[in-house]
C-alpha cells in the first residue's frame, strides 16, 4: 500500500542544512561537508521511503553538496595561499543569505499580524498556537520519527491490506487530543504498534499538519515535541465573523 504527501507547506533544502547544522552545533564557517552531505542524504532516502513528495530543489542541493564534497577531497595546488578559495565558502554565503531572507520573513509577518489587531477586534482564544514553544520543522519530525520507528517491533503476520490507513489514523489522533491540551509525539503510537503502523501515524500527522486541524510545538530547539489541536483557534475567528 503506498501513501503519500507533498510538502509545499513544509521546509526547504535550505532549511534542511541549517537543521543539521543545528542539530550537531557546528560552526557555520567550517562546515564539515562530508559529514552534512551524508547526513542529507539519509534525510532525502527517508523522505523517499515515506513516499513524501519531495521537491526538485532538494536533489539541486544534493548534486551542489556532493560537487563540493569532490572539491575538498581534490588535491590543492600549489598557489598562494591568499589565492585559495575555500569551496565551501559558496554554500556558507547562501545559508547566511536564505538565514537573513527567513529573519525578514519573521519581522514582516509580525508586522503585518500587528496591524490586523489594529484594525479588528481583538477577541482572545483559549490559545494560540505560538504561545506554546518553538515551531517544529519536518526534519524535527523526522528525527522524533526514526527514534520511534527504531524500537518498533517486526510483525512476521500477515498485514490486511485496509488495516492501517491515514483516515483511520487521523481519527485515532483527533481522539486521543479529545480533552486534552496537548500530546506528547511520542504518545501517539502505542508500545506494540508495528513498522507499519507507525509510518502510516506517522504521515496522518502530516496531514493533519498540512491541512491546519494540529499544531506542533517544542519547549526547546530539539525538545520534546507536543502536538496541540487547532480548534480553538478556529472557534475564535468564527466568534470575530460573528460580531462583525
Amino acid at each position: 500500500m503506498e501513501y503519500g504527501i507533498k510538502l509545499e507547506i513544509f521546509e526547504g533544502p535550505m532549511d534542511l542544512l541549517i537543521h543539521l547544522i543545528q542539530k550537531s552545533d557546528l560552526d557555520i564557517y567550517d562546515i564539515p561537508i562530508s559529514k552534512i552531505t551524508s547526513e542529507y542524504l539519509a534525510y532525502l532516502d527517508m523522505m523517499n521511503q515515506l513516499n513524501l513528495e519531495i521537491a526538485g530543489d532538494f536533489l539541486v542541493m544534493a548534486s551542489t553538496l556532493m560537487r563540493i564534497k569532490s572539491k575538498m577531497l581534490l588535491p590543492s595546488q600549489e598557489e598562494d595561499e591568499e589565492e585559495l578559495i575555500d569551496p565551501r565558502d559558496e554554500i556558507v554565503r547562501r545559508i547566511l543569505e536564505y538565514k537573513k531572507f527567513k529573519e525578514a520573513s519573521k519581522i514582516l509577518h509580525t508586522n503585518l499580524e500587528n496591524q490586523k489587531d489594529v484594525f479588528y477586534r481583538k477577541v482572545t482564544p483559549e490559545f494560540k498556537d505560538e504561545d506554546f514553544g518553538i515551531a517544529v520543522s519536518l526534519f524535527d519530525l523526522l528525527d522524533a520519527f526514526k527514534q520511534v520507528l527504531s524500537k518498533a517491533k517486526i510483525s512476521s503476520k500477515e498485514i490486511i491490506k485496509d488495516e492501517y490507513t491515514i483516515e483511520k489514523k487521523i481519527r485515532i489522533i483527533l481522539s486521543l487530543l479529545e480533552g486534552k491540551q496537548f500530546l506528547s509525539f511520542v504518545s501517539i503510537f502505542s508500545k506494540d504498534e508495528t513498522k507499519t503502523s507507525i509510518v502510516v501515524t506517522f504521515m496522518a500527522l502530516l496531514e493533519l499538519i498540512k491541512i491546519g486541524r494540529i499544531y506542533v510545538r517544542q519547549d526547546k530547539h530539539f525538545g520534546e515535541i507536543r502536538i496541540y489541536r487547532a480548534q480553538a483557534q478556529t472557534v475564535a475567528s468564527s466568534q470575530i465573523n460573528q460580531g462583525q
